[in-house]
């Protein structure tokens, strides 16, 4: 009997000491917060959405997912009830979206607002309002994911297109002609450094023998300058060469006038009176020339011509004859 007394009393204990735990426990994870239910309703998947699922204000903690279930009011959505901690500023432009947990597939709710308006939604347990859930990121992808498979499709084709044994071809051929150009171009960079180091030096010579012979000359040129303006000041300067010109043209000028009115008239008749005898004695010639006895017996009486008093048609000599 004494060892059964032992046995309750440990096993009382025990029992005692289990409940005090877990009185303890709901003690200190009891939830004193008073929460709102709003609902959700959407005709897209809820795929890893589970009642007790978290519900997020921007990353806060603000409730948990009370139900999933199927929406009386629209006929093929889901409607999801959430209960929100009311402290939580929910206004009629609050909305919910789907967010995804690592690679686990869980899903939790994501409350935000993008602040189109700032009048409260009133809550109501008896008639949770409803508040928009957005399709998610990974819903966005599923409905476009038709259409990337076809961008995608179409890209691989261009790509097998690109890399076809033609285009291979060409591109071998291309690296061909690059690497010909480029050990032309490594040739024409030796063949320029030897121009370079040939022709540099004696051009660099010449250049500042030149430069020297400018300078000099350069020089010279200054001097003949500067005697060029001493030359000119003379001569421009009062009684110079030019005074001295000025004036010689003015006695030249009064020479030809009077050269004009003086000694131009006596040439003149002077040449009249040279060529009147030239004239005669152009006469007196051809009368010696058709008479040369004239000399010696005188010009004598000359034959009338034809038209003059005495004038006779010589007779020809045939006719004189018997």
């Amino acid at each position: 009997m004494e060892n059964k007394a032992h046995a309750f009393v440990a096993g009382a204990f025990v029992i005692g000491l289990i409940g005090l735990i877990v009185a303890l426990v709901l003690w200190f994870t009891r939830d004193t917060a008073v929460r709102n239910i709003y609902e959700m309703s959407t005709s897209d998947p809820v795929s890893g959405l589970q009642p007790q699922a978290a519900v997020r204000y921007r990353g806060i903690m603000v409730g948990k997912v009370q139900s999933i279930d199927f929406d009386p009011k629209v006929r093929g959505n889901v409607r999801v009830r959430i209960t929100v901690d009311e402290r939580v500023p929910m206004t009629k432009s609050s909305y919910a979206a789907l967010s995804y947990q690592g690679v686990t597939g869980l899903a939790a709710i994501a409350l935000n607002d993008d602040g189109a308006s700032q009048e409260p939604l009133k809550p109501d347990n008896s008639n949770p309002p409803r508040i928009p859930l957005k399709p998610s990121s990974l819903a966005k992808l599923q409905e476009r994911g038709e259409a990337i498979l076809d961008q995608v499709e179409r890209a691989t084709q261009k790509v097998n297109a690109l890399v076809g044994d033609e285009n291979q071809k060409r591109v071998a051929d291309a690296l061909e002609n690059i690497a010909q150009v480029a050990r032309s171009a490594n040739q024409l960079t030796q063949r320029l450094d030897t121009t370079v180091k040939d022709g540099i030096v004696p051009l660099v010579d010449s250049t500042r023998t030149t430069m020297v012979s400018v300078k000099k000359a350069a020089g010279d040129v200054s001097r003949v300058a500067n005697n060029l303006n001493t030359t000119v000041t003379r001569f421009n300067a009062e009684g110079g060469a030019l005074d001295r010109l000025a004036s010689s043209t003015e006695g030249l000028s009064q020479a030809l006038d009077s050269f004009n009115t003086t000694t131009l008239p006596r040439v003149n008749r002077v040449a009249d009176d040279t060529a009147l005898a030239v004239r005669r004695l152009g006469r007196a010639a051809e009368n010696i020339n058709e008479n040369p006895q004239s000399l010696l017996f005188g010009a004598g009486k000359s034959i009338p011509g034809p038209g003059e008093p005495g004038f006779a048609v010589p007779v020809p000599a045939t006719a004189a004859r018997p």
